[in-house]
């Protein structure tokens, strides 16, 4: 018999963060009886968006990012805003970060970002035949720059560390799956 389900006594919302919030939830160990606190982050689902131009390149983004201080390279990506599928999320976020807009989009599926705190899921869509077709249309705390990087560099890329955000390293690993079940 493997772990069982711990039995929620109570939960209370510490904090609003706009894009999450921060809750501390009292639960029953089964096999103590004992009760412990944990803290985890609610947060809407996200959606990550493997975009791919019909000349085999994949659209990316330059963007500050707070938490390491830094500019990354990721591909585009955002919240699921309330009523939105991911493959509706995807669209806009990839029209709104890059001013790209694909011909199709399918599903790549979706996976936990870290299920000992966060409590949503990341949505991970592909976007085939990109083509830009309006300028980028950043909110006042985004900032982006487009950049094409060639489908046959992207291993590189990776191994070199030069896109390091897990959740996107995971959405290019689920593409790359994507595409050798197309071969």
């Amino acid at each position: 018999m493997g772990p069982r389900p711990w039995r929620v006594l109570g939960d209370e919302r510490l904090q609003d963060c706009k894009v999450f919030d921060v809750h501390r939830t009292m639960v029953e160990s089964p096999t103590t009886g004992e009760a412990h606190p944990f803290y985890r982050i609610a947060s809407p689902a996200w959606v990550n968006v493997v975009a791919l131009t019909p000349d085999e390149e994949l659209v990316m983004v330059r963007q500050y990012r707070q938490g390491l201080g830094a500019v990354t390279l990721e591909i585009p990506g955002g919240l699921v805003d309330p009523g939105e599928s991911p493959g509706e999320a995807g669209a806009r976020e990839l029209l709104e970060e890059t001013g790209y807009r694909p011909e199709r989009m399918a599903s790549l599926g979706s996976i936990s970002p870290n299920p000992a705190l966060f409590t949503n899921r990341c949505h991970m869509q592909v976007a085939e035949g990109c083509v830009r077709v309006a300028e980028i249309q950043n909110s006042a705390t985004e900032e982006t720059v487009v950049e094409l990087l060639p489908l046959d560099r992207l291993q590189e890329t990776v191994r070199r560390g030069l896109i390091d955000h897990a959740l996107v390293v995971a959405a290019l690993y689920a593409f790359e799956l994507w595409r050798a079940g197309d071969d």
